[in-house]
């Protein structure tokens, strides 16, 4: 009986940690928006799941709200591109 606890708790964990470490990034924004309508303090569910809190309360840290950049900017004309050479041995 013991033994199954234990295993079930063990299991538990592994699983939390691969959602908080391997799910895209939308998935666990939508899992902590979930979590946050369910009673979940937002801010310690992005934490824990390592996002920013979401957009579904209007806290404005998604960025969706900042003012785009004057169009008048200078651009960084200093750009290099490279170019990687391919030799085919045959």
């Amino acid at each position: 009986m013991w033994q199954e606890l234990i295993v079930a708790l063990i299991v538990a964990a592994c699983a939390f940690h691969a959602c908080t470490k391997y799910l895209p990034a939308a998935w666990r924004r939508q899992i902590v928006h979930a979590l946050s309508r369910r009673g979940f303090n937002q801010e310690k569910m992005a934490k824990l799941f390592r996002t920013q809190a979401s957009c579904g309360d209007g806290c404005g840290s998604c960025g969706s709200c900042d003012t785009p950049a004057a169009p008048d900017a200078p651009k960084d004309t200093g750009v290099t591109r490279r170019v990687i050479h391919l030799h085919v041995q045959r």
